[in-house]
């Protein structure tokens, strides 16, 4: 991963820990990468209610997804993400 793409990301995270409305937007494309299946998806249509600068981080990260060869998970953050799930997802059990 490219710095800039762990830059975005490292602040998408930051922006996912928080307790407002676009933390939980921001969890729910985290955690759509994560694992849709289980998580969910993300809605589109929530780009509309984050700052400008957050979704450019998520273009970043999206463009590298969409140019890895290969689908990447962001294990390195493995324990960061398990905290957003713990936060917006309770109901979900973790591994």
């Amino acid at each position: 991963m490219e710095d800039s793409v762990r830059f975005a990301l490292e602040k998408l995270l930051n922006v996912a820990h928080q307790d407002t409305g676009q933390g939980r937007r921001v969890a729910n494309f985290i955690l759509a990468w994560w694992n849709a299946d289980v998580h969910g998806g993300f809605d589109l249509t929530d780009l509309a209610d984050l700052d400008p600068e957050v979704c450019e981080d998520m273009v970043t990260v999206f463009t590298w997804l969409a140019r890895e060869s290969s689908l990447s998970y962001p294990d390195a953050y493995k324990p960061e993400i398990i905290q957003i799930i713990r936060r917006w997802r309770p109901h979900v059990e973790i591994d």
